[in-house]
């Protein structure tokens, strides 16, 4: 079958954020209004009565998916001239290679999953951003390795590439906020992590604690950025959360269920963000709807115990983390594949997403939406019987188009308005990746290396979580 490509239709306005400072805000890049793509045909709420969305860590869009037929993922890539350059692996100066002026051509090396661990903080993201010019990443990693200008050979990654070819492959998934998986697990649930409007503060990078919650240890701060860029390390408030409200607000308003599998049910850290959330940590939801260990999301599908709503995220080992093993993509195709093979499978929408860019190298300026970003571009896959086949959508997409989607499917208000800095009413809704005209398709099974028994008796791993 020929490889279908989507367009966002119409013109793409230029939209100018006000907040943020020319220098480091933007650079030359053109600020975007993202436009609504509408399903082929329906609506989500007449087919779709589950939504599971699962978080992975660390890698660029590129990294996983360059070369990917029909996508926005060159094999080379941009670099700012950098001390000790490796003459060798450079193929050519900026002439002809789409490169900014004075750049260099760097083709991306191909690498085992494992690959490299790279500075992923704010700061590194803002260098590696560069003002839109995406040459940075040459300043990340060791002086003249280029180690940012990589992508994972597509065998260690055999199960994602299987999902891209069955279903959809997303190639404009941003991230609400640059930096690391702190902000974006926050984000992902919340489509919000501003702190304070007047003066405009947002969480950025991590707390200072054992923990990144509202069970860290009594002093614990966190860091906030202000709106012309500035950090403020471990000046911010205690990480239990009440500035800002999350979906499971709005779910439990309506009435709708919703489960977060975690890998344990205090002291998750970065990967179980209601754990951060005061409403969540401290009311009636936090025994019912958060569930430890995360495998349970396994048996949960066998067994019929799915909420409308389910987050999956992921123990270390199992998490597509650099330098964390290779259990990543067989972990998330035995979910897919538990959900695939149960009864939910006919009204299910699954989610997978990455949670930063982990510090590769990506060629997409992320549009400049507010103060906060959006962050460097990471990788999407829609699945559902529903999903168009072996389809690469260039929509434009935020974290919280996910929200968005949970939102449509449900008949939900949005979370909060946009004056106190939810992106759930900007985001464009994922519709462009269904067609509700088709027939539903029965499942195949994704093949995975390990399979789904090897999660199921998978030994608990309390090692810590990210730290940036």
């Amino acid at each position: 079958m020929p490889r279908k490509l989507s367009y966002a239709a119409g013109v793409i306005s230029l939209l100018l954020v006000a907040g943020c400072s020319g220098t480091g805000a933007g650079g030359g890049t053109s600020w975007r209004a993202l436009p609504q793509a509408q399903p082929a045909s329906g609506s989500g709420s007449a087919y779709i009565s589950h939504v599971v969305v699962i978080i992975q860590e660390n890698r660029s869009f590129e990294n996983f998916f360059a070369g990917y037929p029909g996508a926005n993922a060159p094999l080379s890539g941009c670099a700012m001239p950098n001390g000790g350059i490796a003459r060798a692996r450079v193929r050519h100066h900026s002439s002809g290679s789409g490169c900014p002026p004075g750049d260099l051509s760097i083709p991306l090396q191909k690498i085992p999953l494992g690959g490299p661990e790279l500075q992923h903080d704010w700061h590194s993201s803002i260098i590696s951003y560069h003002g839109g010019k995406m040459d940075g990443f040459s300043r990340v990693g060791i002086p003249g390795k280029y180690e940012a200008y990589a992508y994972v050979d597509p065998k260690d990654i055999a199960p994602y590439r299987d999902m891209a070819e069955q279903y959809v492959l997303a190639d404009e998934m941003f991230p609400t906020q640059f930096g690391g998986s702190f902000t974006a697990h926050l984000t992902a649930v919340a489509g919000n992590d501003a702190i304070s409007q007047t003066p405009s503060r947002s969480e950025v990078d991590f707390p200072n604690g054992a923990y990144d919650d509202c069970d860290s240890p009594p002093g614990t701060r966190s860091s906030f950025l202000t709106s012309n860029r500035e950090e403020h390390f471990y000046q911010g408030p205690f990480p239990c959360f009440d500035q800002f409200n999350t979906i499971a607000q709005v779910l439990d308003d309506a009435g709708i269920s919703w489960k977060y599998y975690a890998t344990k049910l205090v002291h998750g850290g970065v990967w179980e963000p209601f754990e951060a959330m005061k409403y969540t940590r401290y009311g009636p939801d936090w025994n019912s709807n958060i569930i430890a260990p995360q495998t349970t999301v396994l048996s949960d599908a066998a067994n019929g115990n799915l909420a409308s709503v389910d987050w999956v995220s992921p123990s270390k080992p199992d998490s597509d983390h650099p330098d964390d093993g290779n259990h990543g993509p067989s972990w998330v195709g035995s979910v897919v594949n538990a959900i695939g093979e149960s009864s939910y499978w006919p009204t299910t929408a699954i989610v997978v997403i990455w949670d930063d860019w982990g510090g590769f190298y990506d060629n997409a300026p992320p549009p400049q939406l507010d103060y906060r970003g959006l962050g460097i571009r990471v990788p999407c896959l829609i699945i559902s019987p529903y999903a168009k086949q072996d389809y690469v959508s260039h929509v434009p997409y935020e974290f919280a188009s996910i929200l968005k989607f949970i939102e449509g499917v449900y008949g939900l208000g949005t979370i909060g308005p946009p004056s106190q800095g939810y992106t759930d009413t900007r985001a464009t809704s994922l519709d462009d990746a269904f067609d509700f005209n088709q027939q539903p398709r029965k499942f195949q099974p994704i093949p995975t290396t390990y399979p789904l028994a090897h999660f199921l008796h998978e030994p608990p791993n309390d090692e810590p979580v990210d730290t940036e």
